[in-house]
């Protein structure tokens, strides 16, 4: 495993464990998963030097943070526990509270990385960040991080909080790569991390679904599964496939390893199963040549997804055309 050095949280792993899934009716897991294969899961990703674990108080409705801590055992402090605000009336007495919450779900006194889980389109940070300071302050946090949020906007809430946001968990991947325009320089020139979040597309770039192999639940509202985009996508899987053949490795392994190839870069996929997580895991011993690395940079920079508002129009051509 590699690590990378957070200030307020730690050894950082740079394969971590996203756990939006643990407790969420919507990924089709239930008790039975929880009580189980979450469990193993946690257990497995701790054992293989996991130290990175994400999680956040609207996943399941706080279940996600319950089943994580529980599994955790204790090890829960010892780990880059990290969950997440969603900025509903972001107000300082409220994020107390609420951080206050989660610590009790995640069994914590302290959550090493407490992050705004959006940036709240009415309330600035200037109103939010004063929260967040009075947490680091008082230890309940031991570092202040943002998700989804802009350069701008993160260096706002930089300004705001008055010492270092130090991560902006983002959707990154070779099939989402705007973040390498700005975040990653902007993380590695202040050392600060991007934690990047569906760093797999939702299992596009494992080369398993394609025109005539759709996913289906969740997945099938994701617009890159659309017909013209599983189009466009095809020089991109290709470059992934023969990167991966060089490598001896999967092509969904060679995705993540190019995500924490690049400065400050971690990466959090989830996994349905230890055998995902240790697939997953894997990626980190997968050293990219230059050539290769810049071949999968051109690739990502050259995918041009159609817009939202296309594939919305795509999806009702099909579907009117099938009756």
């Amino acid at each position: 495993m590699k690590y990378v050095d957070v200030d307020g949280v730690g050894k950082v792993s740079r394969i971590g464990l996203g756990t939006w899934q643990f407790g969420s009716t919507e990924w089709g897991y239930g008790d039975s998963y929880a009580s189980g294969a979450a469990r193993d899961i946690v257990k497995r990703a701790l054992a293989l030097g996991v130290t990175l674990f994400d999680t956040a108080e609207v996943y399941g409705l706080g279940k996600s943070e319950r089943i994580l801590g529980e599994a955790l055992g204790d090890e829960r402090s010892a780990v880059a526990l990290a969950s997440k605000i969603f900025p509903i009336a972001p107000f300082p007495p409220v994020i107390k509270q609420r951080e206050r919450a989660s610590a009790r779900r995640l069994q914590v006194d302290r959550i090493p990385l407490y992050q705004i889980h959006q940036p709240n389109p009415v309330v600035p940070d200037s109103v939010i960040m004063p929260g967040m300071r009075s947490l680091l302050d008082s230890g309940d946090i031991g570092a202040a991080g943002v998700s989804n949020y802009s350069l701008a906007r993160w260096q706002k809430a930089d300004a705001a909080l008055g010492r270092p946001v130090v991560s902006n968990q983002v959707q990154f991947s070779l099939a989402r790569p705007s973040a390498l325009e700005d975040l990653v320089p902007f993380a590695e020139r202040e050392n600060r991390i991007v934690i990047a979040y569906s760093p797999l597309a939702q299992g596009l770039l494992g080369g398993k679904y394609g025109l005539d192999n759709r996913p289906g639940g969740v997945r099938a509202g994701n617009q890159l599964f659309g017909t013209e985009n599983l189009r466009r996508v095809e020089p991109l899987l290709q470059t992934l496939r023969d990167v991966a053949t060089e490598v001896g490795a999967k092509p969904a392994q060679v995705a993540l390893a190019w995500l924490i190839s690049l400065p400050n870069v971690v990466a959090i996929p989830g996994a349905s199963s230890v055998e995902q997580l240790e697939f997953n895991v894997a990626a980190a011993d997968i050293e990219l040549s230059p050539q290769a690395r810049d071949a999968l940079t051109d690739a990502a920079r050259a995918f041009r997804p159609v817009s939202t508002l296309d594939f919305i129009s795509e999806q009702i051509r099909e579907k009117l055309g099938r009756r």
